[in-house]
């Protein structure tokens, strides 16, 4: 099970700092009205969700483009389509390039993404809804036993275009040599044919590629913990106020934790409420 200790508090504190002022719980009709009006201009919520090859806090799984989706980003855009009594148009994109630059256009109106500085200059985020762990996976086989193997001369790290492991691992690795993919099966399929020495994403997210990768380890530890937030297009404050209070009930009631639930994540842990709150 997560833990939430100082890294994870420190986390809480700068996701604080960057929401805009006034994001105290709705209190009236007028303001109510005023976040709906942004928040579904077309009249109903269009909801940008991320999808790959395994699911996580934020992302939805795809076996079939005819399946119906289904996850922890549908179900939280769900619970905010009938707090706000519109239906939900769920727009699917497979790398985060599209999805940031869909959002920076105004495509959507919402979406589930890991806290970035770099995104934030295009996002808004409301509070955490989750830590998310950043690890690596590595193939049958291989010689690297722990973390402490990672970063060497020669050892190849497949990640994803604008994913926060990449931005994180861009920062601190000396040796190793990054990979970039702009999908993530394309970093399961690169690490299945032995052209890379390792994956890095989200625990949840390489927990379930091991199941597609007989024999493939996903390694103890973590490089980096990411708070996990709701998050909407840049300047609507209205907007932000309201899917924060959202967030913040949705963690108080249980609809996260039945979220997590649904999807198989039953051992980790909701973040706490946002300190102020």
């Amino acid at each position: 099970m997560f833990k939430i200790g100082w890294i994870q508090s420190a986390l809480l504190g700068l996701l604080a700092g960057v929401l805009v002022a006034g994001c105290a719980p709705l209190r009236n009709d007028e303001g109510s009205a005023a976040a709906k009006q942004q928040l579904a201009p077309t009249g109903k919520l269009r909801a940008a969700i991320s999808v790959g090859p395994s699911a996580s806090q934020f992302r939805v799984k795809v076996v079939r483009g005819t399946d119906p989706l289904r996850g922890v980003p549908v179900d939280l855009a769900n619970a905010l389509g009938e707090r706000l009594g519109v239906p939900i148009e769920f727009i699917t994109y497979d790398n985060y390039g599209d999805l940031l630059e869909a959002g920076r256009r105004g495509t959507w109106d919402v979406t589930f993404l890991p806290f970035s500085e770099e995104r934030a200059k295009i996002l808004d985020y409301g509070p955490a809804y989750y830590f998310l762990e950043l690890t690596y996976i590595v193939p049958v086989g291989s010689v690297i036993r722990d973390r402490s193997d990672i970063d060497r001369p020669g050892v190849r790290i497949a990640v994803v275009e604008k994913s926060i492991s990449a931005q994180k691992l861009q920062q601190s690795l000396k040796n190793a040599t990054l990979v970039y993919f702009k999908k993530l099966a394309q970093s399961r399929e690169q690490l299945k044919a032995g052209k890379v020495d390792a994956a890095a994403a989200g625990r949840e997210t390489l927990m379930g590629l091991a199941t597609q990768l007989p024999g493939a380890r996903v390694l103890e530890g973590h490089f980096h913990a990411v708070p996990v937030s709701v998050a909407v297009p840049k300047n609507r404050p209205a907007v932000l106020t309201y899917v924060t209070d959202f967030i913040e009930s949705a963690k108080a009631t249980g609809v996260v934790r039945r979220a997590f639930d649904t999807a198989g994540f039953k051992n980790v842990t909701v973040a706490p409420a946002a300190s102020g709150r």
